[in-house]
């Protein structure tokens, strides 16, 4: 599932990585902005706010629709798959786990976006913040398309400072769903710049030696975590990892922590295409 500001720029590298898999295996939804003459979907979305996680409940129920569609994911136009069709697959569909991201931050970028007015339904406790890409198997998808409960306190109570996109599915996870989810993503950013957003990658950026360190880098991974700061601009976020478990998070040992990384500028993709068949081999 793809949630985009208007057209997919890496697209043919997206072609590319499809091409590898059978067309019986996946289905492909695009809920882009009303701006983008090609929308399909008119309903404003604006980037932080309620309608942000509206949108992906809505190409959620899409999906939901199709019986044979088992696990879902959201990215977004700057994503990139960093393995082959088979290989995303397999660890996905043997995963015993949803991978949403779930972190408890301290701070205004954090604990300090909570309402006390959620309560009692959302006490302090359950709040919790994290990457709005995520991935969930269809019991979780199903539960988050008919919360009649926590996404209208979301609606109504968290607004301005507060983005719901970071904090709705998290907190919701966290508060009922806990012993479903790894709690952390499979989509890669890296958060070693201040502010908002995490760094952006350019056609300069990309190498061979940058993109086998995103699949690999040598790490073992199974529950997974950030290092977070109290930066106004949301803090410095380092990725980090513990009890070493995995194997599609089923148990076993699994030195793929990434699936997925983001956030890769349009004029990229002729590097990526140039590298993908050696190094995501696709």
């Amino acid at each position: 599932m793809f949630l985009t500001v208007g057209p997919l720029p890496l697209a043919p590298l997206w072609e590319l990585f499809f091409r590898g898999g059978d067309e019986g295996l996946y289905t492909i939804y695009i809920h882009s902005l009303p701006s983008y003459v090609n929308a399909t979907n008119k309903q404003d979305v604006q980037w932080g706010k309620s309608t942000m996680v509206a949108a992906e409940r809505r190409l959620l129920a899409n999906a939901l629709l199709d019986f044979s569609n088992e696990r879902f994911i959201l990215l977004s136009e700057s994503c990139i798959p960093l393995y082959n069709f088979t290989t995303i697959y397999t660890h996905l569909i043997t995963s015993t786990k949803s991978h949403v991201e779930v972190f408890d931050q301290l701070g205004p970028v954090g604990r300090g976006r909570y309402s006390p007015a959620m309560q009692p339904t959302i006490k302090p406790a359950h709040w919790r913040k994290g990457s709005q890409w995520f991935e969930m198997d269809r019991r979780l998808a199903v539960q988050v398309v008919s919360d009649r409960t926590y996404f209208p306190l979301f609606e109504r109570l968290c607004n301005g400072s507060c983005y719901g996109d970071e904090h709705y599915l998290p907190t919701m996870v966290n508060a009922r769903f806990g012993g479903w989810n790894s709690n952390r993503t499979l989509t890669w950013a890296e958060w070693s710049v201040r502010g908002p957003h995490p760094r952006s990658f350019w056609r300069p950026d990309v190498t061979v030696g940058f993109l086998e360190g995103l699949r690999d880098g040598g790490r073992m991974c199974g529950e997974y975590g950030r290092n977070v700061g109290g930066a106004a601009g949301g803090g410095i976020g380092v990725h980090y990892y513990h009890n070493v478990t995995g194997g599609g998070d089923g148990g076993s040992s699994s030195s793929v922590c990434f699936l997925f990384a983001r956030k890769f500028r349009p004029h990229s993709l002729s590097r990526l295409l140039r590298f993908a068949p050696g190094v995501m081999q696709f």
